[in-house]
């Protein structure tokens, strides 16, 4: 195993942070998708806050969209890596796309369900 010297302390947390932020920036410029549910979330998140009786149903209508966003962050990381690897079709890249694509449908319907029943329970 190389050894290398890895950043300790609070350098090791700003440069974590300063990664996240890069992160969250090259996910806005590049991908649409992202932008879109970041929309949404400027909807959902405060209504989420407003409609919930409690902490408890603020949380549950609040973070199915927050896992959303999570998920998509993970689906544009696998789609960047595939396209790096090559420009070739492959069948497994094209099922890595696709499993994350329904990644991000399924935390969607989690949307869905937590606030239809929680608005249909009143």
């Amino acid at each position: 195993m190389v050894d290398r010297d890895k950043p300790q302390g609070m350098r090791r947390l700003f440069l974590s942070f300063r990664n996240s932020w890069l992160g969250f920036c090259g996910a806005w410029r590049e991908e649409a998708a992202f932008r879109q549910e970041c929309a949404l979330a400027l909807l959902v998140l405060p209504a989420g806050l407003w409609f919930g009786r409690s902490g408890v149903e603020r949380f549950l209508l609040v973070a199915p969209m927050l896992l959303i966003l999570v998920v998509e962050l993970l689906n544009s990381a696998v789609e960047a890596a595939i396209d790096r690897i090559g420009i070739e079709r492959h069948p497994l890249s094209g099922l890595a796309k696709d499993l994350g694509s329904a990644a991000v449908f399924t935390s969607f319907v989690m949307l869905a369900t937590a606030w239809a029943l929680l608005l249909t329970d009143r």
